[in-house]
């Protein structure tokens, strides 16, 4: 497993500094074009205000054809021409929404001040270089230098989606790969138990043939049945598990009853079940080892080994829920929303993985859902558990009894 961790750490490393070296490679390549094109704009605007140059300068016998031609020729980058007064003159390639004509002049006015700005402008004497009349020919990036220029950031997003992506499914392959390892083990501890299981119910049998008056042969038959069902339910482990038609009166009493003999005579289990009989679709073990799981943790959140738990069954519209209620430590209000997490225990001894099991055997194999309904530091908690009935239409609402 550890192979397995650091073999998933390295490829998570080897993603990043990928993905880091992509994104700098693109942006310095993007860059370099992004550089290279805009200089070759600047060379086209400074053709384009030498055509602007000649056909200003013109007479009547001079042949503008290639200086119009050079003018007519710009489709994509964005131009404003003012006089020195700094009005607009002419302007290409610039969409103007549909506003009155002072609305659009003014806005061309602000283009053109922020190119002069930026510096993005060429002065075009009109007559010779001493007159002190010239127009001003300001230019903005072209769409396609502006696609350009956003291109490395939309490939830096789809980086780090594919990034994010591969990490997913490399963190679901060792889960999946965490879950073959758990159902291995726990099928093959319950084939190691089941041949000591076999030859202990056997010398219960043959205990129970020389010693039939003896009243500790019945408790050690009890205890052997209690380790082939222990061995069941890791045998299920892994495998669909398969749902019957089951009385929740008898699963709540059995395991009253069973918890009862194991716990402290100062701690007191009881059930509370309507007047008729209530059945759903489920595994009995399974459940039963839910309930369990919830009666234990109960016990050792107990303050000094003393106190009360609760199982009630309701039966609402649609639904059947249990609920196991203690008057024990209690749980702070940071830790409900990990109770579930694989691995959180707030006891010195444990694995964490009680509730985790039970959460997976509610809400995957029973399609129903286990939840904190109430806790308070002090005075205890109530887990809920909530089932789908077999036919809701027959459902009776009881109403719950205010503890």
């Amino acid at each position: 497993m550890n192979i397995w961790i650091d073999r998933i750490r390295q490829v998570k490393v080897l993603l990043v500094a990928a993905a880091v070296v992509t994104a700098v490679a693109s942006l310095l390549v993007s860059h370099m074009l992004t550089r290279d094109l805009a200089h070759e704009e600047r060379k086209r605007m400074e053709i384009w205000a030498e055509a602007m140059d000649m056909v200003a300068q013109a007479d009547e016998t001079t042949d503008v054809s290639l200086a119009l031609s050079v003018i007519e020729s710009n489709t994509t980058i964005p131009v404003i021409v003012t006089d020195r007064a700094g009005s607009v003159a002419d302007f290409r390639n610039i969409a103007l929404k549909a506003d009155s004509r002072a609305d659009s002049l003014q806005r061309l006015k602000r283009m053109a001040a922020d190119m002069r700005q930026r510096g993005d402008t060429i002065r075009v004497m009109l007559g010779d270089d001493q007159a002190d009349d010239y127009l001003m020919v300001g230019y903005d990036e072209s769409v396609m230098l502006r696609r350009l220029a956003q291109f490395p950031y939309w490939q830096l997003g789809v980086v780090f989606v594919l990034a994010v992506v591969a990490i997913f499914a490399l963190l679901s392959s060792k889960r999946a790969e965490q879950n073959k390892v758990w159902v291995g083990l726990s099928k093959e501890t319950a084939h190691q138990l089941g041949t000591p299981i076999s030859s202990l119910m056997a010398w219960v049998e043959i205990m129970k043939e020389n010693y039939p008056a003896d009243e500790l042969v019945p408790e050690m038959q009890k205890d052997v049945e209690r380790l082939q069902l222990v061995a069941e339910r890791f045998s299920k482990i892994g495998s669909k598990p398969e749902a019957v038609e089951t009385s929740l009166n008898d699963v709540l009493q059995h395991v009253c009853a069973y918890m009862d003999r194991r716990t402290s005579r100062r701690i007191t289990i009881s059930s509370h079940l309507p007047p008729h009989d209530v059945r759903a679709m489920l595994n009995g073990q399974l459940f039963e080892w839910v309930l369990e799981n919830l009666c234990k943790n109960a016990v050792d959140a107990m303050d000094k080994g003393a106190g009360s738990i609760d199982l009630w069954l309701f039966e609402e519209a649609g639904t059947l829920a249990v609920e196991v209620t203690d008057n024990g430590k209690g749980m702070r209000k940071k830790d409900v929303k990990n109770v579930f997490r694989p691995g959180f225990t707030t006891k010195k001894r444990g694995w964490g993985l009680g509730l985790s099991l039970a959460r997976r055997i509610v809400e995957q194999y029973h399609h129903g859902r286990i939840f904190v309904k109430w806790t308070e530091v002090g005075r205890g908690t109530t887990f809920r558990i909530e089932l789908k009935t077999i036919g809701s239409s027959d459902a009776k609402t009881i109403r719950q009894i205010d503890r």
